[in-house]
Order: structure tokens, then C-alpha cells, then sequence
């Protein structure tokens, strides 16, 4: 058996207890009260609640708690098994232990509780995937525009009550606005913009300089061309709002695809910069081969590079146990400081954490797929021909300011000039920038 410390269910408030976790929820909820019988004049003796003590108080909390623990543990202990049969590809086995494990985890309960719903949701469809033989992972080209526009509203909530996404844009957006000191004209490539989020701060900061630019200009890589062009003219906005000469270019396809700089627009005088936030949400660049073909020709000023501290190859086993650590932590990360009945919370963790969970758990793996991917791509990039560029100093102590305005409980660690963002012990997020060698 695979061993695995679930972190999360240490930490389980007692507010947190799903009220759906069948016999075990109904033996803690049974807890909660005492009942006691009690005369009420001649009549027949009747049920009554009298106030509990404080040492019953703090004897009825242990209860929960305990059992609150048991219920993660044993959560944690099925999840394993059924990883471990799939491994097998003792596909029945599997199945037979989904039921109880929906039966104690709920998307409305403990951090423990909410990760293994979504994780045993993935488990059925890898198994259903594997009788079939067919496997397909999210592709926002094939998405209705009411589904991606559920998707951007969870990442706009997503961005509202945790850093992650805060973090990527603002230290991204300082090592941009270094490496464009002196520079007039400005070519940004994002390789995945969806919503452009990320580039009203940088209009910001670009526009208090004293040396004003002549002209700026953002291609966005993205699958679909409606939702580019209407992420164009909310970017056209925001810049016309600081006075800034914009322009907004589309690219409906994947970096990995063009065989052709002149597709992205790129032109001589421009300084271009390459911004690249990864997830697990739908593949970003296609062929991997390709998109370092492509960065090597394009030689960009600067590459800033976000990665999820998380692998997506290897044996499915192991890209399990470590997909269940690392969203036990952003699960538990969310738990902390809001309410159960969280409905912003709610959206994240169904729209993207567990359609980042399915592709990882029911379609990742080289074997699935035919590709082989890049485990660590700031690692690559020695490789390709580029240089890391610190961000200590101003990126560092932005990122440790935004860290004070959330929970206790996030990290910052820089580590050989990247800044690491983390949930307790634990690596969530790595920020790196790049510049070619000489």
C-alpha cells in the first residue's frame, strides 16, 4: 500500500462536517446534544434538552473531531486502494470501491471530504475511459460559450480569495516591467491569455513611466477566436483608459503548432517578451517539441515562466499520490478563513480544480496520450538556450506583501532567484523568468 500523508485531516474545523457522510455523519451529529429524560408535572415522562456543561462541550468536540479524522483516513486509505487497482487494471475491484467512497466525501464538506468527491468522480471516469479505450481531455475550442464563461467566472473567484493567481500576474508583470526599461516599442505574447487578467496591472505600472511608450502590443494565443476578440476589446479599454497605444492581436491555435514567426505577428524594432502560466485545465501549447523549436527562433528579451509544482508524467500510480497531495493542500488552503456554505469556494474547486483533477487522474500520462510531456519546463530552459533572471528584490517583496493579505498559512520561498509559493509545507506554485544567452 501506498503510504501518504493526507494533511488536511489534521486541520479539519468542526464547522466542516458533511451533514452527507451517511452512518458516520449521523453518529457525529447524535453527539452533538444531550438528551436526557425529565418530569413535567404529572404528565408522562418526555424527551427534553437541557444546556450541556463546559467539560461536556469539550468532550462533545473531541467526538467530532475523532470522527471527523476517522472519516479522512479512511477516505484517504480507499482512494489509494482504488488508485492502486486501476494501476492493476483490475478495473472491477476499482468500481466496487467507488460507492463508499462517495458515500463519505461530499464537494460540500472538509477539505478531505470535498478533495476525494472530486477525485473518486475522476476515478469513474478513468475507469469508464479505460473499458472504452477513449480518452479526451478539456478543449476550450469544443466548449459552449455559456461553459466557458463558467469557466472564467471561477477564475475571476478564484483570483478574488486566493494569491495563486495574484501571485503569477504580479511578479510576472515587475520582471516585465524591468526588462522593459528603455525600451519604445513592446510585443507581449501571452501564450495562453483567456481573459487578459493579468495585463491591466502592467498597463498601470507601464504607463508611470517617464519614458512613455511609442507603442504596445499583446498577442493572445487562446482556441477560440470569439472569446480572443472579446478579451481584445476589454484589453483595448482598459489601455485606452491610461493612455496607452495598443493594439490587440489574436492567434487561435497552440504555440507548439506554427512553424512561422511572421503567424505572431513579430516584427523588427519590437522588443518581445513571452508570458506562460501553466495548468492543468487543457493543453496550453500542443506539441512541446515544437513550442521550444519556436522560443529558440523567437528569442525573446524575457520569458516569465509559472509552473504548478506538480508532475503530469510518469506511472499513473505515482502522478496519482502526487496529484492527491497537492490538491489536499489547495483544498485545504481554500478551507481556511471561509465558511462551508462558500459559494465562491464552491465554484473553484468544481469548475477548475476538478476539471484540473479529471485530466490529470482520467486522461494524463504519456501512455494515454502518445506524447511523452515536459515534466519541469524551467528546467528545459538551460537546455534551449536561455538564462534564469533573478526575482529577488521588487518581484520577492510584492509577493511577500500580497501574502499578508491572505491566511496565515502561505509561504514564500525564494530558490536560486525563482520565488515559490507554497500552502504550510508544501510547493504550489513556481515563478521563473528567462533571458537568451549571449
Amino acid at each position: 500500500m501506498i503510504m501518504l500523508q493526507f494533511s488536511s485531516v489534521s486541520a479539519i474545523p468542526i464547522s466542516h462536517t458533511s451533514s452527507s457522510s451517511s452512518s458516520s455523519s449521523s453518529s457525529m451529529s447524535s453527539k452533538r446534544s444531550i438528551v436526557e429524560f425529565t418530569p413535567v408535572s404529572d404528565e408522562p415522562q418526555v424527551l427534553t434538552k437541557r444546556p450541556r456543561n463546559e467539560e461536556e462541550e469539550e468532550e462533545v468536540e473531541e467526538l467530532v473531531l475523532v470522527d471527523t479524522d476517522s472519516i479522512g483516513l479512511r477516505l484517504l486509505g480507499l482512494l489509494l486502494q482504488c488508485a492502486e487497482f486501476v494501476a492493476m487494471e483490475n478495473l472491477d475491484e476499482a468500481a466496487n470501491l467507488l460507492p463508499e467512497i462517495a458515500e463519505l466525501s461530499s464537494p460540500f464538506g472538509s477539505s478531505a471530504e470535498r478533495v476525494a468527491a472530486y477525485f473518486a468522480e475522476s476515478l469513474s471516469a478513468r475507469i469508464i475511459s479505460s473499458h472504452l479505450r477513449f480518452y479526451s481531455p478539456l478543449n476550450l475550442k469544443s466548449l459552449t460559450l455559456t461553459h466557458s464563461q463558467k469557466l472564467f467566472t471561477a477564475l475571476q473567484s478564484y483570483n478574488t480569495i486566493s494569491p495563486l493567481i495574484k501571485f503569477s500576474h504580479y511578479t510576472a508583470n515587475q520582471a516585465i516591467y524591468q526588462a522593459l526599461e528603455g525600451e519604445d516599442h513592446v510585443h507581449v505574447i501571452d501564450l495562453d491569455i483567456m481573459q487578459g487578467l493579468q495585463w491591466p496591472g502592467l498597463f498601470q505600472i507601464l504607463s508611470s513611466r517617464s519614458r512613455k511608450l511609442r507603442s504596445i502590443k499583446i498577442t493572445g494565443v487562446g482556441s477560440s477566436m470569439e472569446l480572443l476578440e472579446s478579451t481584445g476589446r476589454r484589453l483595448t479599454e482598459f489601455a485606452n483608459s491610461f493612455g496607452l497605444p495598443f493594439e490587440f492581436q489574436p492567434f487561435e491555435g497552440k504555440l507548439g503548432h506554427i512553424t512561422d514567426l511572421n503567424q505572431l505577428g513579430v516584427k523588427i524594432g519590437e522588443t518581445t517578451v513571452v508570458n506562460w502560466m501553466h495548468h492543468c485545465l487543457y493543453d496550453i501549447t500542443g506539441s512541446d517539441l515544437g513550442t521550444f523549436r519556436l522560443l529558440t527562433l523567437l528569442r525573446p528579451k524575457l520569458i516569465t515562466l509559472v509552473e504548478q509544482d506538480l508532475s503530469h508524467g510518469g506511472n499513473f500510480l505515482g502522478r496519482f499520490v502526487e496529484a492527491l497531495h497537492y490538491y489536499s493542500a489547495l483544498f485545504d488552503a481554500l478551507g481556511d478563513g471561509l465558511s462551508v456554505e462558500s459559494v465562491e469556494r464552491h465554484t473553484v474547486e468544481q469548475q477548475l480544480f476538478g476539471s484540473e483533477i479529471r485530466n490529470i487522474v482520467a486522461v494524463g500520462g504519456p501512455k494515454r496520450t502518445g506524447e511523452v510531456p515536459v515534466e519541469r519546463w524551467g528546467d528545459e530552459m538551460k537546455r534551449i538556450g536561455f538564462l534564469p533572471v533573478s526575482l529577488s528584490g521588487t518581484p520577492a517583496a510584492q509577493a511577500s506583501l500580497l501574502l499578508g493579505m491572505f491566511p496565515r498559512g502561505y509561504t514564500l520561498v525564494e530558490e536560486n532567484g525563482c520565488l515559490k509559493l507554497g500552502w504550510k509545507d508544501l510547493s504550489l506554485l513556481t515563478a521563473s523568468a528567462w533571458q537568451p544567452c549571449d
